[in-house]
């Protein structure tokens, strides 16, 4: 299949944690199972700025992308899957492959790791933006444990 990257070559990703006022991004490696906050991309009065995302494309040259996949506690779908299904929809543009992955807790696992950091005397003031980036790092991490 011409779209499915070989698993035996190393893989760059970019994940997205999805909020109707920013979106956490992040971008990880299959190398190192690992990722890294890249910040958040702005969701306005016309959606997602596709601009910063297409920058982000650009620059890390990812072979798929992540989107974090709401869910209630049950494993129900919550109230944010239409939109989050709409903006994986929206993602084609980049013609890469796209997979969701289960979110739940991921902002709240976000906050406690940065309130750590914080406690640790690594951070200071925790913004909203970080937490969302943060989440972002926990959505690619879990795609890549799935990998390995």
């Amino acid at each position: 299949m011409p779209d499915t990257p070989d698993s035996d070559q190393p893989e760059t990703i970019l994940a997205f944690d999805f909020g109707l006022r920013r979106i956490g991004v992040a971008v990880g490696q299959t190398v190192t199972g690992s990722a890294s906050p890249l910040g958040v991309v702005a969701y306005g009065d016309n959606g997602p700025d596709f601009d910063a995302i297409t920058t982000l494309v650009k620059e890390w040259r990812p072979s798929r992308l992540i989107v974090g996949l709401p869910m209630q506690a049950d494993g129900s779908p919550g109230d944010m899957q239409p939109r989050v299904e709409c903006f994986v929809r929206q993602l084609s543009r980049y013609d890469l492959m796209v997979n969701m992955v289960d979110e739940r807790y991921t902002s709240l696992e976000a906050e406690a790791v940065l309130k750590n950091a914080r406690a640790a005397g690594s951070r200071g003031r925790i913004s909203r933006e970080m937490i969302d980036s943060a989440a972002a790092v926990l959505i690619a991490e879990r795609y890549l444990r799935t990998q390995r």
